[in-house]
């Protein structure tokens, strides 16, 4: 095998890869986990703030 032919297998291997990830990341069975993780900044907050308030009184 020459470096060529090497390249091309690499190539096709990433572009497999990245199809498989685009198609993992925007099926809609994993919808519920992201929108999960996606609000995990906000679950903080609202932790946060409760023990301010237990701070303050």
């Amino acid at each position: 095998m020459d470096q060529g032919t090497i390249g091309s297998i690499f190539t096709v291997i990433v572009f497999v890869s990245f199809v498989g990830v685009i198609i993992w990341a925007f099926s809609s069975r994993n919808k519920s986990n992201f929108d999960e993780a996606a609000n995990l900044p906000f679950a903080d907050e609202d932790k946060h703030q409760s023990t301010k308030k237990n701070q303050e009184s």
